[in-house]
C-alpha cells in the first residue's frame, strides 16, 4: 500500500492499470488495496472510460486526498496574482 501512495505522490492522477505496472504488482491486487484505500478515505478515485485510437480502455483513476499539486514556476497571469 504504501509503494502506491509514494507513487501517486511523485506522480499525481493515475490509472490502476499505470500503477500495477509501475509498481510491479498484480492488476487485481492493486484494484483491491485501491478499494481499501478509499474506503479509508486515503486516496480519492473514480471510474474513468477514455478512447486511444478507437480502443476503448476503462480503468479506475486514483489520486491522493486533499493533495494540490506546487504551482509551476514562471510568471503568473494577473488573475492569480490578484487572487493571493
Amino acid at each position: 500500500m504504501n509503494e502506491i501512495l509514494q507513487y501517486l505522490k511523485t506522480h499525481g492522477e493515475r490509472l490502476d492499470a499505470e500503477i500495477a505496472q509501475a509498481v510491479g504488482i498484480s492488476l487485481a491486487k492493486v484494484r483491491v488495496e485501491l478499494v481499501e484505500m478509499t474506503a479509508n478515505r486515503e486516496i480519492m478515485s473514480y471510474q474513468s472510460t477514455k478512447f486511444e485510437n478507437g480502443k476503448k480502455i476503462e480503468g479506475m483513476r486514483c489520486r491522493i486526498s486533499g493533495f494540490v499539486p506546487p504551482a509551476a514556476p514562471g510568471r503568473k497571469s494577473k488573475v492569480q496574482l490578484k487572487l493571493s
